[in-house]
């Protein structure tokens, strides 16, 4: 996909052995390929890691807890979506506390959004204008 320094394939190898209850909840779920899609996990792209990305769609999602409210986090969080729209992957951001109170709900938001059935995936364009719908 992307040039993938050695730095970051150690980090991504580290970071799947020590992922969040919510990360685990959602790599067992989509790791049986829900609709056909694979969402390979902690997946190096660039120097970054993705929590989990679907090479078919270009889709990344990404588990948010509460540290990416915090801080500096939002900013280097919208620096790294920026970093990977401009290369064609699309980022989802699903909340840690989602994951945990309705997991079958996440799967089926991620599979809408990974095939573009939703028209808010960002590649869809400017809404119409109002009367235009």
């Amino acid at each position: 996909m992307l040039h993938v320094p050695k730095k970051a394939q150690d980090f991504a190898r580290q970071l799947r052995r020590r992922m969040t209850l919510p990360e685990v909840l959602l790599w067992q779920a989509l790791r049986t390929c829900p609709a056909g899609l694979r969402f390979p996990r902690q997946h190096p792209a660039g120097r970054y890691v993705l929590d989990f990305f679907c090479p078919a769609y270009k889709l990344a999602v990404e588990v948010d807890g509460e540290v990416h409210a915090r801080g500096d986090q939002p900013q280097r969080d919208s620096t790294r979506d920026d970093w990977l729209y401009k290369r064609g992957v699309r980022v989802l951001r699903i909340p840690a506390q989602a994951v945990l109170s309705d997991l079958e709900a996440v799967v089926r938001h991620i599979v809408v959004i990974a095939r573009g059935e939703y028209p808010s995936t960002g590649f869809a364009g400017p809404p119409p204008p109002p009367g235009k719908e």
